[in-house]
């Protein structure tokens, strides 16, 4: 006898819950119907600069339908990563490098997909059906399926926000060919609020709730290969993986909930590290330093372009010493930021 699905539905969500996982919510793989003009726009633009593979696969990621034809529900979860004080405080100290929050601790899509697979074997032994779960490795549009799922609702900065979690979470997806109740999606509540996109150093943001890629700094120290436009540079400051500023300054963060997995917790050697340490990292140095780290995929040439950077933002002639060794470094990405950042420092 087939499960009761509003029966299974609840002690779904109830063994979210104990599992770890803030929300849950299920919406069907057709509830973003917007998403694929969206995604057509946002790719004409060139808005999605270097990340060819957006548009390699945008059938499937347009169509969460087409990923899965069998799957008949879509089950969204979120995990917070709540950081324990003010992200943005380490802006004001130059000669340190600034990691984005989520990126201080393990490497997140192995603790979520972990508690996905632990979460999706469960339902496969009480339902029999069959799973496939996505934790941002996959083309799946989670932030538009975790609205119809009722999770929150994408802010003006293109980011999922919820009244009960604030914004700093992770998302993942069970696909499931089960037929479970849906959640009534969630709607806007930014309102007249514009603190994520004024607060952007580097203008990323064309218009609420359109993002070029292109100059956010997340894209530009992670995903951008090759020396970043000159004009960008100063505004990357001492950012040297990701960025946490229109995520930090959002007024829905009084509702933020302590992050509950403590591989989120930041390690003590990228708290506040020191620039001039970073610049001396050899290859193997980097790969030691940065395992089990997200950190550790973009290699070592992007990550010291990255230091290099923000060693010429930091305004400290004492850390030219740092960089003069780069000049004659192998890689030419690498060595234009060396020569940048001491032009920069009067070196």
């Amino acid at each position: 006898m087939s499960p009761d699905p509003a029966r299974l539905r609840d002690a779904l969500k109830a063994r979210a819950e104990a599992e770890g996982f803030a929300a849950c919510g299920i919406c069907r793989p057709d509830a973003i119907p917007q998403a694929p003009e969206r995604l057509r726009a946002f790719l004409a633009a060139g808005h999605h600069g270097q990340m060819g593979w957006m548009a390699e696969r945008a059938h499937w990621r347009g169509d969460p339908a087409a990923l899965w034809p069998a799957a008949r529900s879509v089950i969204m979860l979120a995990e917070p990563y709540t950081p324990p004080g003010d992200p943005l405080a380490l802006l004001d100290h130059p000669e340190r490098g600034n990691v984005s929050v989520y990126a201080r601790g393990r490497d997140y899509h192995d603790l979520v997909k972990k508690r996905l697979k632990r979460l999706g074997r469960w339902l496969v032994e009480e339902s029999g059906a069959e799973i496939k779960v996505f934790v941002d490795t996959a083309p799946v549009m989670e932030k538009p399926l975790a609205q119809a799922a009722g999770i929150g609702w994408q802010g003006k900065h293109t980011n999922l926000l919820s009244r009960r979690l604030g914004n700093w979470f992770f998302l993942g997806a069970i696909f499931t060919t089960l037929e479970l109740p849906v959640d009534p999606p969630e709607v806007d509540h930014c309102g007249s609020c514009t603190a994520c996109l004024d607060v952007c150093p580097t203008k990323a943001f064309p218009a609420p709730f359109r993002l070029d890629a292109r100059r956010c700094i997340s894209y530009l120290t992670i995903e951008h290969d090759g020396p970043v436009d000159e004009e960008l540079r100063a505004g990357i400051g001492n950012r040297i993986y990701g960025c946490d500023d229109c995520l930090a300054v959002c007024p829905w963060n009084k509702f933020a909930v302590q992050a509950r997995e403590a591989g989120y917790w930041a390690r003590a050697e990228l708290q506040a590290p020191r620039l001039d340490t970073l610049a001396g990292l050899s290859d193997a140095d980097f790969r030691t330093v940065f395992s089990g780290s997200p950190i550790k995929r973009i290699g070592r040439n992007r990550f010291i372009r990255n230091v290099l950077y923000a060693i010429g933002n930091s305004g400290r002639p004492d850390l030219a010493q740092a960089a003069r060794p780069h000049l004659g470094d192998p890689d030419a990405t690498v060595r234009d930021a060396a020569e940048w950042a001491l032009a920069r420092l009067g070196a």
